[in-house]
């Protein structure tokens, strides 16, 4: 196929995604729709010039690692740890002398504050400095351990570590530890609370700095809270809300059999509706920042497994999934974005903290965002997508995959499964398929084989 031509799409036709057309079509006209299935959508053949980039539907997904969870205590002498500097956390524990951003310094004796929720670091950010171990306490109990720094005690095994870095104690550990790698205290569980009530379905609020933000949570009827159990977080298209995207997506019935919650975050006003900042397009707000927040959120009311947090998302919330892959590996374990791929404008700035497993879905006939890559501009904004091949070769390329993928199963996948640190890249290509959503079923036994390391 060949790359089209640079398109441009007037925001009058961005604002009819997810509004109009779920199903409808018109000869030579492209999916407008908030349904994932692509019919055919507001252009007529013959009208006027406009790029058929649906970013719109009620289809899309996420998944997040949750900055947080209930860690399990550790090792002797407890304080609080914190995880220092600039980086994703907060405090480990609320016991101690430190405070979230400041160098962990241990509590001296007494019984240490059980394991934080990334304390009072605020909302996540990424980037940053670890702060330095601090000195240890003499005695006491279990120092909490945070979600990716703890620290442990001065007497008596190794310190409640948090789930990626630990700070050991003097005696049962080796003193001082690391403040960043993976060394020092074993690392903290999470542990279901029995008899906590069980969440309700419903739209929640959760704070972003001094922005309000809200999400719809659902919570199966398999979900007992006696297990951690992963999270997945969906993200819908322009015009689209969490609400309809609850409703409408693949995954509810491939994954609330076995308990699986997920969340449906709901996009921010931008010149064209409801949607994600994509850099150049399509708000001005931090919607990283929200997603890690989302997932914290979900941490306080149901056991949450941090390290089996997924993405996955629809058209322009495919685009918000594949920015959260570059931007949030700490947090997502693997992502499955869909009918959206990565944009030349910021594919260099694609730099996640780790190597990620991604499952990316394609049709080669989405005239919304054509499978060769295309460009579209609205209220003054630009996006270019790469196009569906240029995606998956340059994930593999990020995640240092080596050989040639496999070629096209039935379901039309093809995967480079030689990539760093024993992840994954995989484009199911639907031949004849249009602006549509992903395939759950093919999609979900791959990412729940991944977690964050």
């Amino acid at each position: 196929m060949k790359t089209p031509r640079a398109l441009t799409h007037s925001l009058a036709g961005l604002l009819v995604f997810g509004v109009v057309a779920c199903g409808q079509s018109s000869s030579g006209g492209n999916s407008v729709g908030g349904s994932r299935g692509g019919g055919g959508g507001a252009n007529a053949s013959g009208g006027a010039a406009s790029l058929p980039v649906n970013l719109g539907g009620t289809v899309d997904s996420g998944g997040a690692t949750g900055n947080g969870g209930t860690v399990g205590s550790g090792g002797a002498s407890g304080g609080s740890h914190a995880s220092g500097g600039a980086t994703d956390l907060g405090t480990a524990a609320s016991g101690g002398a430190s405070s979230g951003g400041s160098g962990p310094v241990a509590g001296a004796g007494g019984t240490a504050a059980t394991g934080g929720r990334n304390g009072t670091g605020g909302i996540l950010s990424d980037g940053g400095s670890t702060a330095p171990a601090g000195s240890t306490g003499n005695g006491g109990g279990a120092g909490g351990g945070g979600r990716d720094a703890g620290a442990a005690g001065t007497s008596g095994g190794a310190g409640g570590g948090g789930r990626d870095a630990g700070v050991a104690g003097a005696s049962g550990g080796a003193t001082g530890g690391s403040a960043t790698g993976g060394s020092g205290g074993a690392a903290g569980t999470v542990t279901c609370t029995a008899g906590v009530a069980k969440p309700t379905d419903g739209t929640k609020t959760v704070m972003v700095g001094t922005t309000s933000r809200t999400y719809y949570l659902h919570v199966p009827t398999k979900y007992d809270g006696t297990k951690p159990t992963p999270l997945v977080v969906d993200f819908h298209g322009l015009g689209g809300s969490g609400t309809a995207e609850a409703g409408s997506n693949p995954y509810k019935p491939v994954i609330d059999p076995e308990g699986v919650i997920s969340a449906y975050p709901d996009g921010a006003n931008g010149p064209s509706g409801t949607g994600w900042n994509m850099g150049p397009c399509c708000t001005t707000v931090d919607d990283v920042a929200f997603a890690k927040a989302l997932v914290q959120d979900v941490e306080k009311v149901a056991c949450i497994d941090p390290k089996r947090v997924y993405a996955t998302g629809f058209s322009l919330g495919g685009g918000m999934t594949h920015v959260l892959a570059c931007r949030a590996a700490d947090v997502f374990a693997a992502a499955s974005p869909a009918a959206s791929d990565l944009l030349k404008e910021n594919v260099d700035s694609c730099k996640p903290a780790r190597p990620i497993t991604l499952i990316i879905f394609r049709g080669t006939a989405d005239t919304s965002v054509p499978y060769a890559g295309g460009s579209m501009t609205s209220s003054g904004m630009t996006i270019t997508f790469l196009g569906a091949k240029a995606t998956f070769q340059k994930w593999a390329d990020i995640n240092q995959c080596t050989g040639t993928p496999s070629a096209e199963d039935s379901n039309g996948c093809s995967t480079y499964s030689s990539c760093a640190s024993g992840v994954q890249v995989t484009l199911c290509t639907k031949q004849g398929g249009g602006h549509e959503a992903g395939n759950a079923t093919v999609s979900w036994p791959v990412l729940k084989k991944y977690t964050l390391p």
